[in-house]
């Protein structure tokens, strides 16, 4: 498995456990719609978040949070609206981004909630 990949499930893993500790039901992973791949569909009370984790070794080339593009956001938005309706859930929804950075110097985790709305 190349390195990359590695710490990228390091990462989600991490952003789980993360969630759960806060209370969050882990509704799936790495749930996959069309061209669009949610890394964590998850439940607060009457909210589902669609939680995008970002890995990195590194902060030099920007905070991971920021490379979140714009047709990303597109592509998520779309999944989460097939993944409400194909599951039948009247829930409101949330877009989060679990951003973490893991080298020699440690590991940090920041949860972004409300990280993007869905709407242009």
């Amino acid at each position: 498995m190349a390195q990359h990949n590695a710490l990228g499930e390091f990462g989600e893993r991490l952003a789980e456990n993360h969630l759960v500790k806060k209370g969050y039901k882990i509704l799936a992973k790495n749930y996959v719609h069309n061209k669009a791949e949610i890394d964590i569909l998850a439940r607060i009370t009457n909210t589902l978040v669609v939680v995008e984790v970002k890995t990195r070794s590194t902060p030099d080339f920007g905070d991971p949070q920021s490379f979140v593009k714009p047709k990303q956001i597109r592509q998520l938005v779309k999944a989460a609206d097939f993944f409400l309706n194909d599951n039948n859930l009247d829930l409101e929804t949330r877009f989060d981004i679990v951003a973490i950075i893991k080298n020699k110097a440690g590991i940090q985790v920041q949860h972004l909630e409300d990280a993007f709305y869905h709407f242009e």
